[in-house]
């Protein structure tokens, strides 16, 4: 079983986390499918999807080490709880929950929590988040990222909202440790039509606009 720094590691490394809120736990298993064809490896299953445990559970048993799966849109300690017990290997909350990061921590999986301000997110740097999730970024964009980090270089940081193939190496540079991506990836339309092989290719444009930003970093 990876230890709590080896999924850190590989959430690290993803560079991009997919955020799904699929509307039938049936989809789960060609959404995953679609996402790893497109080297998409990083899938964070919301708990507003029907039947989420399930799906987490489906998604461990038949993809398995192939992704890294987490629960999102945690909220309460009994919902954390559950989803770990149902194999999610990461925790994400919207907003931030201190209270959460024990549980978390006590079952070897890394929690990402929320914050919007710059309080919030040493807040739940303190609280011992693996991740601070600045949620929602679609207005604060990745100035707001670069003027975070100024003060609090130690946040590891992954913006979720707002994120697109074209912002993608802006917000990298600007210090992100990852970026959650949902609708512009996984949008309700797409699932609403099945198109898995329109969910590949946006997957591999979002990994290799991740790729680019990550070379033209080392490059200087």
């Amino acid at each position: 079983m990876p230890t709590r720094p080896d999924l850190i590691a590989r959430l690290t490394q993803a560079g991009i986390i997919a955020i799904v809120r699929a509307p039938r736990a049936a989809q789960v298993e060609p959404l995953f499918g679609a996402l790893l064809a497109g080297g998409l490896n990083a899938i964070e299953i919301t708990l507003t999807t029907p039947n989420a445990l399930e799906a987490i559970r489906e998604a461990r048993a038949k993809i398995g080490a192939r992704a890294v799966t987490g629960v999102g849109t945690v909220l309460q300690a009994e919902d954390c709880r559950a989803a770990l017990a149902a194999g999610a290997e990461f925790v994400v909350t919207p907003v931030c929950r201190p209270e959460l990061v024990a549980i978390a921590h006590a079952a070897g999986r890394p929690i990402m929590l929320g914050a919007y301000t710059p309080t919030e997110a040493q807040t739940a740097h303190e609280a011992g988040a693996d991740f601070v999730k600045i949620f929602p970024a679609d207005k604060l964009g990745p100035g707001y990222i670069k003027a975070l980090r100024g003060p609090l270089p130690h946040l590891r940081l992954v913006p979720t909202g707002g994120v697109d193939v074209p912002n993608v190496a802006d917000f990298l540079k600007a210090g992100c440790a990852a970026l959650g991506v949902g609708t512009a990836l996984v949008s309700p339309a797409l699932l609403q039509a099945g198109d898995w092989p329109e969910l590949t290719r946006r997957a591999a444009a979002f990994v290799a606009a991740v790729r680019a930003a990550r070379e033209g970093a080392f490059s200087h």
